[in-house]
């Protein structure tokens, strides 16, 4: 045998027997994601790795198939319940983002990779030229909800005023983004009665408020007292991006606090 066939026929006997390894941790990885697994385990390991990519030490729960829920009654005939919470023996809370002012493409991938079924209050003036951000989350899965057009404080504004700020970002939303919203969140958590028979004119069938928040800097604060998260809280995160913490890392850490309390995530629309 010539000595270049022998040297071929060594590489080749080395390869066979698993004595050249590569020095590369890619490669390895490659070779160990090549490794033959039947189908129905190959997802097990994809959907944990999301997970740990996003900082969690392990998947958030499945939400279960909603029960019956029961909103806040309405006060006055016809008008739309205000809801701080979803009164469910479920153990969910609910993600809510207002206005639209920070367009992290990684937030997008965050909320498809981890299945997250968040829910965006949108104002038109904040958005501005970003529709299509909200477009791309929207097909990650989001929920996109009305905020106003120009975000103003509504209580006390005559009728008028109000029903257009309202009907103002239906109409908005249907054009930018073909969402039909059924929710709305008054700017401030501030409304009236005036606020909430506007809100009926234009097609809403609730005013979502909150009962926990999560400022800039990922600290958790809670309305109405109590001091740690319950089955049915609808938490708003705080949309100021200057404040401190991305929009992702105060996700991130808002899921672990869900997770060490015991609950997982529920998408607002399926009990609202």
């Amino acid at each position: 045998m010539r000595p270049g066939g022998l040297a071929a026929g060594g590489l080749a006997l080395a390869l066979l027997t698993g004595c050249a390894q590569s020095v590369d941790p890619i490669e390895r990885l490659s070779e160990k994601a090549a490794q033959r697994v039947r189908p129905h385990e190959a997802a097990v390991p994809a959907e944990r790795a999301a997970y740990l990519r996003w900082g969690l030490t392990a998947p958030l729960a499945p939400a279960p198939k909603p029960s019956r829920a029961s909103p806040a009654k309405a006060a006055g005939r016809g008008l739309p319940p205000v809801v701080h919470r979803v009164r469910t023996r479920d153990k969910v809370v609910f993600l809510t983002y207002d206005d639209g002012a920070e367009k992290d493409p990684r937030f997008v991938d965050m909320v498809r990779e981890l299945r997250l079924p968040v829910s965006v209050f949108l104002t038109d003036s904040v958005v501005g030229p970003g529709y299509g951000h909200f477009a791309r989350l929207r097909s990650a899965g989001a929920g996109i909800q009305n905020h106003t057009l120009d975000h103003p404080s509504l209580r006390g504004l005559p009728y008028a005023g109000q029903r257009a700020e309202i009907c103002g970002q239906q109409d908005r939303l249907r054009a930018r983004l073909g969402a039909r919203p059924r929710l709305f969140r008054p700017p401030y958590g501030a409304y009236d009665t005036t606020t909430r028979r506007a809100a009926a004119d234009c097609g809403i069938s609730a005013l979502v408020l909150w009962r926990a928040s999560m400022t800039g800097t990922g600290e958790l604060t809670y309305a109405q007292g109590g001091d740690h998260l319950r089955a049915g809280d609808i938490v708003a995160v705080d949309p100021d991006e200057s404040a401190g913490l991305p929009l992702r890392r105060r996700t991130l850490r808002l899921l672990r606090r869900v997770q060490e309390q015991g609950l997982t995530v529920g998408r607002l629309e399926d009990y609202v």
